[in-house]
């Protein structure tokens, strides 16, 4: 049972279900961020675990023959850098020797990244690491290890942003605060690097604005931080970008094996930062086994759905071209998860194209080369009077008009409980119309799919 989650708040367990019942609404809206750090990172090595920090600093110390007895028994990479720049090791040389050591050493992602990566609700993920753990947990477990996570990555030198604000984000998205391991010295390795990144962060020439505007309005999950006191409470104030004693709606939560047993820094959140609420159970790994096992216990349909594969970011050759307005997005992707289990190649929009020579081009070729058109009509279709869906609407029908009635192109569903439609064009409706309520395929749609394949 979770212990003591904050202090100064009622210790009841009661109060303690209502704080978990209340994280649960937040991250079931997607209005909740998980920061992860270095203390998640836990990789099994000839069949025990340790930390990838401490795995990267001895290698790297082997590597570079840095003798032991500098060094503490299970030296972090941070001494292991500032020893060997103290024996006038450049710099710059030790970030590609470090990229070299990762890339010989293909860990299986942590337990606790792939119980983050379930939480489907997740979209947008913050991570403080230099490797790929996290990105290859959300590609196991939600694409069949297809790599389909976005990666966004920062340094002082190349400020990257979010492509688009959290709601919009078409797939899952891993944005690296402290850099990505790469060649060049662009990533974070010894407490130097640190301060120049949390520096840059500071100026509003460097700063990614789009990311810090989430991390301003939504719910935050700092895992695995382990930050020192003074770090934390400037990484708090830097991402929230008030005075931490200002009133505000959204919480953050920290759980790690430091930061509860630092009293200063406790006693200045309690006094200072009333919605920061300290885990007191455990480490982040035991806060995301609590976590991970209420979100299925309250979102069985969720554990059971099948892993959404994206379509490939171009059309394959004579596929199922689906039409959709943006808001069904969620019933799309269970109609093509349906019509991936029997086969079928399926393609639709998911990158937000703007309209313009290139998007027409790109739509009318691929509308004009597609096998059939799956118009998708819903509530939300009969809401909109304009769209993107309606343009394609149009070239789909101008294309009909070539084809011979007798093979069928246009193919009309509908993914929710709407009846009857007066924006809907009149040849989609005199169509034989199908009902897959949130784009669920029964069986008798997948063999009408697979036959109309087969003579197209």
């Amino acid at each position: 049972m979770v212990q003591d989650l904050l202090h100064p708040r009622v210790d009841t367990e009661l109060w303690e279900e209502e704080l978990w019942d209340e994280l649960l609404a937040y991250i079931e809206e997607q209005r909740v961020i998980p920061i992860i750090g270095p203390d998640l990172m836990r990789v099994e090595v000839e069949g025990g675990e340790v930390l990838l920090d401490r795995y990267v600093a001895g290698q790297l110390a082997a590597k570079l023959s840095l003798p032991a007895n500098l060094l503490p028994a299970e030296p972090s990479l941070d001494q292991v850098v500032w020893q060997l720049l103290g024996r006038k090791r450049r710099r710059e040389a030790l970030y590609p020797t470090i990229r070299d050591i990762m890339l010989r050493a293909p860990f299986k992602s942590p337990k606790p990244l792939r119980q983050l990566a379930e939480i489907s609700h997740f979209n947008l993920f913050l991570t403080m690491t230099f490797d790929s753990l996290l990105e290859e947990a959300i590609n196991t477990v939600r694409f069949a290890g297809r790599p389909e996570t976005a990666i966004v990555a920062y340094s002082p030198n190349n400020v990257k942003d979010l492509d688009c604000a959290k709601e919009s984000l078409n797939r899952p998205t891993v944005y690296h605060l402290l850099g990505k391991l790469s060649t060049s010295p662009a990533y974070v390795i010894c407490e130097e690097d640190l301060l120049e990144f949390v520096c840059a962060l500071q100026s509003d020439a460097k700063r990614p604005e789009r990311l810090f505007d989430e991390l301003e309005k939504n719910h935050l999950l700092l895992l695995g931080l382990n930050f020192s006191d003074w770090l934390a409470r400037f990484f708090l104030r830097t991402a929230k970008r008030h005075r931490l004693s200002d009133q505000r709606d959204v919480l953050e939560i920290l759980a790690d094996t430091r930061t509860h047993h630092d009293a200063s820094l406790v006693l200045f959140l309690q006094h200072f930062s009333s919605r920061t609420r300290l885990f007191q159970g455990g480490g982040a790994a035991e806060f995301v086994e609590q976590l991970w096992q209420r979100w299925r216990q309250r979102n069985p349909e969720q554990v059971a759905r099948k892993p959404i594969i994206p379509p490939a970011r171009e059309m394959p050759a004579r596929a199922i071209f689906i039409s959709y307005a943006r808001q069904d997005l969620a019933a799309v992707q269970e109609l093509k998860a349906g019509l991936d289990v029997a086969g079928l190649p399926v393609w639709f929009d998911q990158a937000s194209l703007e309209a313009g020579d290139s998007w027409e081009q790109k739509i009318k070729s691929n509308i004009g080369n597609c096998s059939c058109f799956l118009a998708v009509l819903s509530k939300n279709t009969e809401a909109r009077r304009e769209g993107v869906f309606r343009r394609e609407w149009n070239y789909a029908l101008d294309r009909d008009m070539n084809i011979d009635p007798g093979k069928p192109f246009l193919i009309p569903v509908v993914v929710d409980d709407t009846q009857e439609f007066s924006r809907a064009p009149d040849r989609f409706l005199q169509k034989h119309l199908t009902w897959l309520s949130g784009g669920g395929v029964t069986p008798e749609f997948v063999k009408k799919m697979q036959e109309i394949m087969r003579t197209s």
